[in-house]
């Protein structure tokens, strides 16, 4: 690797475990039940003008039915009036599909901040059949081609996707994606990308073809940011490097810490593609053991060190960047404090 390489990670588990992408599973279907939550309805000019935008977007794809942002993240991220709350503030539909072989992809709603953003696609089957063959379990499924959305900006970016299925035997599959960049991603198009749906043989070690397909199509990322900016110029050392905050950004949906290392990271010349140990133990003391937790005024701590991010050669110093999409919508004002590296910021510091 050389110094104009950044090198950015997806983690082991970057975004959920196993455990919790079941459990978010259950959750939707919790969230499924009739339950007591504000909604806000589209008023008919905003429909409209929506669907003018989506109609007039170079290369975008069909406009579909709009869902109110609410009805497609509540189940998944958290239906309490907060939080539906903040999801009617930052919660944009999009209506944006593609059709092909009888099957419907569709981005039904974005939301984020500044450098974080989480989609919902619905996959149906146009003919009300069952989209997914029987016994086809969706912790297994795989997205062909992209797999979802790029949000063709420049600079680094991590994430993942999971897929969500209330009900095997109907013709609708939910897909939810997940982003951090470097850069801001408000504004940017998208293009959102699927080539098949697969499912993986554990006992042939190999992915499987269950529906086939070619769906592309554009939309705009425009949502509300309503993150908050903490620190600046405080510093830490562990393993032997001293750290220097810029900014931490935390949102009700995601959190990211951006920081300098007064060192340069020092990169193997392993195969492109493979990580030496020397390349993962540099990982793990500019990256992965910077810790971050962020307490709740109820005194619950999350531990979000787990985050992904970059690391980019910056002469003799390291510019890193951590970053994650929150497992719920957490709202700020049910923030006690975050702490990174051991400096804790309270958030009424912002």
């Amino acid at each position: 690797m050389n110094e104009l390489f950044e090198y950015t990670t997806a983690l082991d588990g970057l975004r959920f475990t196993p455990e919790q992408k079941t459990r978010l599973a259950a959750r939707a279907a919790a969230g499924a039940a009739p339950c007591r939550h504000s909604r806000r309805s589209l008023g008919r000019a905003a429909l409209i003008a929506a669907c003018l935008a989506a109609a007039l977007m170079v290369g975008a794809g069909a406009a579909g039915v709009l869902k109110p942002a609410v009805d497609v993240f509540a189940p998944l991220f958290g239906g309490s009036a907060a939080q539906t709350e903040i999801i009617d503030k930052i919660g944009y539909p999009v209506g944006a599909s593609d059709t092909d072989n009888g099957v419907t992809v569709t981005a039904d709603a974005i939301m984020g901040d500044q450098y974080n953003a989480c989609i919902v696609f619905t996959f149906s089957r146009d003919d009300g059949q069952a989209l997914l063959p029987a016994g086809a379990n969706a912790k297994n499924l795989l997205a062909g081609g992209v797999g979802g959305a790029d949000m063709n900006v420049r600079g680094g970016s991590h994430g993942s996707s999971w897929f969500v299925d209330e009900d095997p035997a109907d013709s609708t599959l939910q897909m939810v994606q997940v982003i951090s960049s470097d850069v801001p991603l408000i504004g940017c198009t998208a293009t959102a990308r699927f080539h098949g749906l697969f499912g993986w043989d554990d006992a042939a070690g190999q992915s499987v073809p269950l529906v086939e397909g070619e769906w592309a199509f554009k939309f705009s990322v425009n949502y509300e940011d309503s993150s908050v900016t903490l620190g600046g110029g405080e510093t830490f050392t562990q393993d032997g490097i001293c750290f220097t905050i810029n900014a931490i950004t935390l949102s009700p949906v995601a959190c990211r810490v951006d920081y300098t290392a007064d060192s340069a990271v020092v990169w193997s010349d392993a195969p492109s593609g493979r990580q030496s140990d020397a390349d993962r133990r540099e990982m793990e003391r500019y990256l992965e053991n910077v810790e971050i937790l962020l307490t709740r005024t109820d005194g619950t701590v999350l531990d979000l060190s787990s985050a992904g991010g970059s690391i980019s050669p910056e002469g003799e110093h390291t510019g890193c960047v951590k970053s994650l999409v929150l497992d719920e919508i957490v709202p700020l004002d049910e923030v006690e404090s975050i702490c990174v590296g051991g400096i804790v910021y309270p958030l009424s510091a912002s």
